[in-house]
């Protein structure tokens, strides 16, 4: 939000971008960035590192008041960062813009700082929080012993694809088999109307 002064162009919220981080998936996380001003607004969002993450939209213009959803996706990581911590960052860049500026209208310049142009900057940190943390804290909630017996990173998220494949087949065997139950229903049936 670059601190609460007057004049402030955008609110942002939330200002952390928070991902729960599974290996072999991507991770989403949508933030919300509001015009607080009477004119139109044009964004850009830039990261330290562009090949890791998607932003749609990475630029736009607010109308005066209104506001609009950023989803930044984490693309599919291999393994965990060292102790969850990410040093990656965002930067949100706004400025002022015409009334009724169009996307396409905006120069290449419009987020250089030169020119004497008045251009906000919002800092943006990532936070990584592991799916099994989470689950653990939910589960020993009020304890304070979420970190005291925490299996791998790596083993937790093998064994916990291991468990939904598992849990996947049965189910599929389990609807295979309501599947011949009603198909003999509906022979029967057949069958029974066929000869009335």
């Amino acid at each position: 939000m670059g601190g609460g002064g007057g004049g402030q162009l955008v609110s942002v919220n939330p200002e952390d971008l928070r991902f729960h981080v599974e290996l072999d998936r991507q991770s989403y996380c949508d933030f919300k960035i509001t015009n607080l001003s009477e004119n139109y607004v044009a964004f850009k969002v830039k990261t330290t590192t562009p090949k890791k993450y998607f932003v749609r939209p990475n630029t736009g213009i607010i109308r005066p008041l209104d506001s609009c959803v950023i989803r930044v996706t984490l693309q599919a990581q291999k393994e965990f960062p060292p102790d969850m911590q990410c040093k990656d960052k965002f930067l949100l860049q706004s400025t002022v813009v015409p009334p009724n500026t169009e996307l396409e209208e905006l120069s290449p310049d419009t987020f250089n700082k030169d020119g004497g142009k008045v251009l906000e900057e919002c800092k943006l940190k990532v936070v990584y929080i592991s799916a099994d943390a989470t689950n653990a804290n939910s589960a020993d909630e009020g304890s304070g012993t979420s970190n005291s017996k925490q299996i791998p990173e790596g083993e937790a998220a093998v064994q916990r694809l291991i468990n939904e494949r598992d849990a996947a087949v049965r189910q599929t065997h389990q609807m295979q088999q309501e599947l011949v139950i009603v198909k003999t229903i509906l022979i029967s049936y057949v069958i029974a109307s066929f000869w009335h």
